[in-house]
């Protein structure tokens, strides 16, 4: 073995015969420089510093030593991008590239550039040697096709020449490793001999393009080496002219992409297994449902693996402790499947439902575990036929087989371990789905008896309630008693609110339950809206209510006492959350479409926090402590509002007051 002496500015490789490096590389002729991955120059030789018309910082130059490098159509020429780097980081091997570079004295040469990656002794890309060709001042055609020409020969691509009529006319060693044929072998034969039959069209439409003189970059197709063995290819196909400019032929670059294919394969594989996971997980769980939950899955499953069929079964358990089979089935009539038995724990499904294994065969009839139980001793009558097995349980977080999924196909081997571990990813999610989806349906049982019991009790309420209003009533029409006066009127003043509170409730109740009821006519709003502010201003002595409403009639289509219940209700708001204010204002005007009616006061307003909840149920602002309410009449307000395709809009000022705005649709004509 030699010596290697590595110097900033000079390489000697000692070899045993005993010739140095200086005379071949260091003092030859032709610039030669070379860098790590990193773009650190670790060589150079004189010719690329006469060249570059300096000499390279190694502790700051990367890539090239030239002071600018631009495009051969004079744009600029980012460093990271030159043909070295491009070669060092594995990202392109250039056969040659036209370059121009700028020297610290302005000048500008024109240069051909020919990297190489240099790699280690494990085939590992570790930086790029670059040879540099001054062709401001060419050289004669000659010597260039001579230089080129032993590029080419040593190039790791397959370089091939042809004639425009597709016979081979020169072959590099490239050539001779990728497709196993000598030169002597292939020269002065036709270029179809590594052509596929089912593919010979695609030369006839390569020989049609050359000759229109367009070059055929980067064309991937499949050719054929010595021994009959596809290669997938990558082809460049360039026409080749003489001095005269005339087309005589074509050079064809071919190498080698099956590794580069297989990588983007498993990528673009890798890729569709995490977006239809993700589509899987979004999918099952933007349904709260069992049954939604169950087809989901089965048929995601199914479209992931090839399977021609799929089966989920889930064991729900109901309240009295009765077990509950669901199941569901994809590429198979449902109406079919109903009439085959439900799976049994034989030997081949043990694995499956004691929710050990998932269970995978090629081939489950050769399976020693098929076949042996009766009654069927293999599949039902009528049941799909299944080669392919693959059979995963779902198993919940606690350790509880939920169930299973159970996926076939009617020909051998059609699943994979990748197909497996896919599986494995699904059921697992559907675990976590499927015990939202029961904690969810749990919810709604819960809450449809809390609502249960909000009807119950407001209907207990009501109806003591109703019996002592029409006592006192009765009382009030009695011999005349200053007292007895003052205190019926303000137990009926307080009865009024409590029934008022139990009607509420009551509509709150039945919102939840989708049975709140409308009796929609034709009525005048504005009329409404005059003898609503008439009768609340008499019940009231604390604020003046001023209405500016026009005359004219405004005819809607609603129910006349939601409307009025929901009027009130912001009338008694604002005179309510107005303590120091002793007026509220009501409006009413026809828009395009539209009527809206808005009520204003001067009370104590709402934080922008406020705003965002005062809709919400049962909600009461932080501010209102001492002011009687439920939170639920702005509730009811708007739940009646939208029912009648209209909205509320509330503009507010803290401490300064609020409006809001009620739009209702007008009937089209």
């Amino acid at each position: 073995m030699g010596d290697t002496f590595t110097s900033a500015s000079h390489r000697y490789f000692r070899h045993d015969a005993g010739f140095s490096l200086d005379d071949l590389v260091y003092n030859s002729a032709v610039p030669i420089y070379a860098c790590n991955r990193e773009g650190v120059i670790t060589f150079y030789n004189a010719a690329a510093v006469v060249l570059w018309g300096r000499t390279p910082d190694v502790k700051k130059d990367r890539w090239s030593g030239a002071y600018k490098m631009y495009y051969s159509d004079g744009s600029e020429l980012p460093l990271e991008q030159s043909p070295t780097a491009l070669a060092a980081t594995g990202m392109n091997v250039l056969v040659e590239a036209e370059v121009i570079i700028e020297r610290p004295d302005g000048t500008i040469k024109k240069v051909l550039s020919f990297p190489r990656a240099i790699r280690n002794a494990a085939g590992q890309v570790v930086g790029a040697h670059t040879t540099l060709i001054d062709i401001t001042e060419k050289a004669s055609l000659e010597e260039r096709q001579a230089f080129l020409s032993s590029i080419i020969a040593s190039s790791d691509d397959a370089i091939v020449s042809k004639s425009l009529e597709g016979i081979i006319t020169s072959w590099n060693i490239g050539a001779e490793r990728l497709f196993g044929y000598a030169a002597e072998e292939v020269i002065g034969k036709s270029i179809t001999i590594l052509i596929p039959k089912s593919r010979l069209s695609e030369e006839e439409y390569i020989l049609g393009q050359i000759r229109k003189g367009e070059k055929v970059d980067h064309y991937q197709t499949v050719r054929l080496n010595k021994y009959g063995k596809e290669l997938l290819v990558s082809l460049t196909v360039s026409p080749i002219k003489d001095k005269q400019g005339r087309l005589i032929g074509a050079s064809k670059i071919a190498r080698d992409i099956s590794d580069e294919v297989k990588v983007q394969n498993a990528i673009y594989q890798y890729t569709r297994d995490l977006e239809a996971l993700n589509s899987i997980s979004q999918t099952i769980s933007s349904k709260l449902d069992v049954q939604s939950t169950l087809q989901q899955v089965t048929d995601a499953s199914r479209e992931v693996t090839g399977a021609a069929y799929g089966t989920f079964f889930y064991n729900l358990v109901d309240e009295d402790g009765t077990a509950n089979i669901r199941f569901t089935v994809s590429g198979y009539p449902e109406e079919a499947a109903k009439h085959l038995p439900i799976p049994r724990d034989t030997a081949l499904l043990h694995p499956t439902f004691n929710g050990t294994e998932i269970v995978r065969s090629d081939d489950i009839t050769k399976d020693p575990r098929y076949g042996q139980n009766q009654p069927f001793y293999g599949m039902p009558g009528g049941h799909p036929q299944v080669v392919s097995y693959l059979a995963a349980p779902v198993v919940s977080a606690k350790g509880v087989v939920m169930g299973a999924l159970f996926l076939g196909h009617p020909e051998p081997g059609k699943f994979s371990l990748h197909h497996e571990s896919l599986i494995s990813n699904i059921t697992a999610q559907a675990a976590v789905a499927l015990d939202n989806s029961r904690l969810f349906e749990e919810v709604k049982a819960l809450n449809a008896k809390k609502d249960e019991f909000i009807a119950l009790a407001s209907h207990e309420l009501k109806t003591p309630l109703t019996s002592v209003y029409g006592y006192l009533q009765l009382l009030a029409k009695g011999p005349d008693s200053k007292m007895t006066s003052l205190f019926v009127d303000k137990g009926l003043k307080q009865l009024d609110k409590l029934n008022k509170l139990v009607s509420e409730l009551l509509d709150v109740s039945k919102i939840e339950a989708g049975k709140l009821q409308f009796n929609t006519e034709f009525f005048d709003l504005n009329e409404l809206l005059h003898e609503t502010v008439e009768a609340f201003s008499f019940s009231i002595n604390s604020h003046r209510i001023i209405l500016d409403a026009q005359e004219t009639p405004v005819y809607i289509k609603a129910d006349k006492e939601r409307i009025e219940q929901v009027i009130i209700n912001f009338l008694s708001n604002a005179v309510k959350y107005s303590p120091d204010a002793d007026r509220v204002w009501v409006g009413c005007k026809r828009k395009e479409g539209s009527v809206e009616i808005s009520i204003k006061d001067k009370g104590i307003g709402l934080t922008p926090s406020q705003q965002q909840k005062i809709f919400t149920r049962f909600y009461r602002a932080d501010n209102t402590s001492g002011i009687s309410g439920l939170g639920i009449g702005l509730y009811l307000s708007r739940e009646i509002v939208e029912r009648h395709a209209g909205t509320i809009q509330l503009t507010s000022e803290y401490g300064k007051g609020s409006e809001f705005v009620i739009s209702l649709p007008l009937p089209k004509n």
